[in-house]
Formats: C-alpha cells, sequence, structure tokens
C-alpha cells in the first residue's frame, strides 16, 4: 500500500469518531447507533462463540471453528464426547438463548413504545405469566382436552397455546390501562400485577393436580433455564420468534409517531389501530414462543431498552435491531454465569437476571417518578 493512502486511512478513523461525537453533542444520534449496531454485533458473535467453547469439554476456539468449519484433521482435534457436547448441548443452547434475548428485549421495546412508558414489560406486567399459564395448561391437561390441538400443530402446540395465554393477558392489560387513547403507567403496573398474580394461582393449581412427572416437566418455570435446549425446541419456536422480529422493523416509523400521542399519530397519517393490533400479536407471539421453551425470564425487556435509550436515544429504527443484539447477547452471557458459577451444579438462569433487572427497575422507578405521577 502507498504511504500516503496508509496515512490518508489513519486519520479517516479519527475524523469519523469526531463527526459522530459532533453528531451526538448536536442531538443527531444516528451516526453512534448505527456504529452501536456494528458493535454489538461483534460483541453477540464473540460472545456466542465463547459459549459454546465454555464448560467441562476440552474445546479450544481453534478446534471448535475448524470442526465447524469442515476444515482437514479437525475430526481428530474433537473427541467424540466433546462433539456430541458441542453440537448436541453447547449450540442448540446459545442458539436459544440469542433468540428469546432477542425477543424478549424486543418485546420489552414494543411494549414500552406501544404504552409510551419505560416500565412496561412482558414480564412485569403479567404477559410472561399469561404465556406460561397457557404452557402449563397444555403440559397439564394434556392430550385429554388439547388433543385437536397437537393433531393439527404437533410440537407446536406448546409454543401455540404459550402464545395464546400470552395474547390473552396482553389485550386484557391494553384494555385495562388504556382510557380515552391514554394509558395510564399506575393502572397499567398494577393491572400487571393482579393479572400476574391470578395467572400465577391458576397456575398455582395445575401444578397442584399435576403427576410427578409434569411435576418433572413443570420445574424450570419458575424461574426460566436454558437447560432444556435441544433442536426440536429450537424447530419450533424459531419460526414463530423470527417472524417477530421480523415485522417489528416495520412498525419502526408508527412506534416513532406514537410516542407524541394517538390523535398526534392518527394526523401523521399513521393508521394506530392497525399498529396496535400488529404490536400486541408479535408481542404475545415472542413472548409465548420464549415461555414455551426457557420459562420465566424476568427483566430482559426492561433493562436492555432503557440501557440502549440512553446511548442512542428512543428512534426505534434502531433501537429494535439494538436491542434484539444486546438482550440475545445478554442472556447468553447470563447463562454462561449460570451454569458455571457453582458447576458442577446449575443456577437457573431468572435468578442471574433477577439479581440485575430488580434493582435496575428500581433505580428507572425512582429516576423517573416524578415524571410518571406515581
Amino acid at each position: 500500500m502507498p504511504r500516503s493512502e496508509a496515512m490518508e486511512g489513519s486519520m479517516r478513523a479519527p475524523a469519523f469518531a469526531a463527526n459522530i461525537v459532533s453528531e451526538w453533542r448536536a442531538g443527531n444520534r444516528s451516526g453512534l447507533a448505527r456504529l452501536l449496531i456494528v458493535v454489538l454485533a461483534v460483541l453477540a458473535t464473540a460472545t456466542f462463540v465463547t459459549s459454546i467453547m465454555t464448560g467441562a469439554a476440552d474445546a479450544s476456539l481453534s478446534n471448535v471453528v475448524h470442526w465447524l468449519a469442515g476444515a482437514e484433521g479437525a475430526d481428530q482435534a474433537l473427541s467424540v464426547r466433546d462433539r456430541i457436547i458441542i453440537l448436541d448441548i453447547r449450540l442448540p443452547r446459545a442458539v436459544l438463548g440469542l433468540l428469546v434475548g432477542a425477543a424478549l428485549a424486543v418485546s420489552g421495546v414494543v411494549m414500552q413504545g406501544l404504552f409510551r412508558n419505560p416500565l412496561a414489560d412482558p414480564g412485569l406486567v403479567g404477559v410472561s405469566s399469561g404465556a406460561s399459564l397457557g404452557a402449563v395448561l397444555l403440559i397439564v391437561l394434556g392430550s385429554s382436552v388439547f388433543g385437536p390441538l397437537f393433531a393439527l400443530v404437533g410440537f407446536y402446540a406448546l409454543p401455540v397455546a404459550a402464545f395464546f395465554g400470552g395474547l390473552a393477558t396482553t389485550l386484557l392489560l391494553y384494555r385495562i390501562a388504556t382510557r380515552g387513547g391514554q394509558t395510564s403507567v399506575a393502572t397499567m403496573l398494577l393491572a400487571g400485577i393482579a393479572l400476574g398474580a391470578l395467572t400465577g394461582a391458576v397456575t398455582g393449581v395445575l401444578v397442584f393436580i399435576a403427576d410427578d412427572k409434569q411435576l418433572r416437566d413443570l420445574t424450570f418455570w419458575g424461574l426460566g433455564s436454558l437447560a432444556g435446549a435441544n433442536w426440536t425446541k429450537i424447530l419450533a419456536a424459531a419460526p414463530i420468534i423470527l417472524m417477530s422480529l421480523a415485522v417489528v422493523p416495520f412498525l419502526a416509523r408508527g412506534l416513532n409517531a406514537i410516542t407524541l400521542g394517538e390523535a398526534a399519530a392518527f394526523h401523521m397519517g399513521i393508521p394506530v389501530q392497525r399498529l396496535k393490533n400488529i404490536a400486541i400479536l408479535s408481542v404475545a407471539a415472542a413472548t409465548g414462543a420464549s415461555v414455551a421453551v426457557s420459562g420465566g425470564i424476568g427483566f430482559v425487556g426492561i433493562v436492555v431498552p432503557h440501557l440502549l435509550r440512553l446511548v442512542i436515544g428512543p428512534d426505534h429504527r434502531y433501537l429494535l435491531p439494538a436491542s434484539a443484539l444486546l438482550g440475545g447477547t445478554m442472556l447468553i452471557f447470563a447463562d454462561m454465569v449460570a451454569r458455571t458459577i457453582v458447576s458442577p451444579a446449575e443456577l437457573p438462569i431468572g435468578i442471574i437476571t433477577a439479581f440485575v433487572g430488580a434493582p435496575f427497575f428500581l433505580w428507572i422507578l425512582l429516576r423517573g417518578r416524578s415524571n410518571m405521577g406515581l
């Protein structure tokens, strides 16, 4: 490379960084947001690969990469046991963590945009509890009551049941919390607590009448876990989650407009009712599929969006993809902590997210209570 071109390239990076800083100070965060999305994509990839390597099996980065790439001699680099551990345990676990983390974080962004407040979260306002109830109903009552559903959708029955449970809870919550086109934060939180308690009570009755085998299947619902990840669960949940994640970017403009109020959004040409319908269906589908395969994992949908808003602002064009990347990365990292901190035992991942998320939620509540009328 000629010396002049090298010098020009070395000067371009500081100029680019200076331009981003000047735009950020002027209130334009789009450049910073695009840069952050690239950084988060690299971080998600690094965390994903690290998760595959982390564990009791001896698998170095080079051996895993060569084996996954099918390089010559890679079969001798990893034992049969290690290959089974990586392919059938760690890889599906990392894929499921990425999908579930992205789904929960994006669902939090959409709910916060729809309700126009930073406290909305699928786990906090009872949506995850409703999805859990739908899944538990299917597990306990099984083919005796839901035989036609099993016959119609096969192994998709559990995500479908969780989807309808989450959808019913979301619709009921929105109806209770919204009056005259305005959504009350206090009403939403109190209604979410009440709905969560009600669905928890019904779930408790179902657990009480469940047999020993069903109780073992229901153990992970309380705190959430990725320990049961396998390719069958991914095949059941991934299409629903990916479809929801593919739809929500098209809602970005409408969610930006609705922050000004539903009336203002309507006068800006946004089909508000259709936007709300699609948003509610997307949240219910993503949350339901996530709960069906991982149980109730809380606070991802409130921590991730708020952290990103502090950096890149409230523009949903950038907030949605950034939240998907950071949510998946955080859940994979939390899963690595959960399965190594008390090794050889395993801590439920919901404990890790609650330890981080609960104080963070209190901080948000105390920081913004004067603006929220609480």
